[in-house]
């Protein structure tokens, strides 16, 4: 393949990273069906993605909110932000753990996979990424979906079971099992994670 004639995406993207935290649809209003027995679950989730991000953003490693547009095609990021933030909406105590930094980037997703349709295929190249770390729900249908094309992708995956949650439990780990089996994706809690080790293999 020729050299690329712009390496760093129109200054756009930083410097290259080996690795990328996804958080994908925990920006989230969760008005729906099995939203509220979710909640619960959702938060601890959410607290947990926050201190990870907290760890990676030290490390220079790179945060990409990867969200649905919940079929609003006219919708932008910062709107779906801003809607998740009003009083009365239910995801309200998930999304003010994590709201998103300046240095962060976002990929709207119009279906169930991070990749499809969308720029994150370009995004990862350019930052050369080869392992994604990917959180957030649910973990049977979004993050699966997302894991499953990150695999064809030949990317490693890595799955921190305690920043992911479905509607249920059982939903959950049943993923969480197909995800380790089938894609090969590395399934551990988020404190076993050891990101400073991940970095270190940044291109000089």
């Amino acid at each position: 393949m020729p050299p690329r004639a712009n390496t760093d995406l129109h200054g756009n993207a930083p410097d290259s990273s080996p690795v990328a935290l996804l958080i994908i649809d925990a920006i989230n209003d969760l008005e729906f069906d099995g939203g509220a027995r979710m909640l619960a679950r959702a938060v601890r989730m959410a607290r947990r993605i926050a201190r990870l991000k907290a760890k990676a953003s030290a490390l220079r490693i790179p945060t990409i909110y990867v969200n649905d547009n919940f079929g609003r095609w006219r919708s932008d990021f910062h709107r779906i932000v801003a809607h998740c933030l009003e009083d009365g909406i239910r995801g309200r105590q998930v999304v003010e753990q994590l709201v998103p930094d300046e240095t962060d980037y976002f990929v709207l997703k119009p279906k169930h996979s991070g990749f499809y349709n969308t720029t994150l295929d370009l995004l990862l190249d350019y930052l050369q990424t080869r392992t994604v770390i990917l959180t957030g729900m649910a973990t049977d249908v979004c993050v699966l979906f997302t894991a499953a094309d990150a695999y064809m992708r030949d990317l490693r995956v890595i799955v921190p079971s305690d920043c992911t949650t479905a509607l249920t439990p059982a939903a959950h780990h049943a993923a969480l099992a197909q995800m380790r089996s089938v894609l090969k994706a590395q399934v551990v809690g988020s404190a076993s994670l050891d990101l400073a080790r991940l970095a270190r293999s940044r291109r000089s």
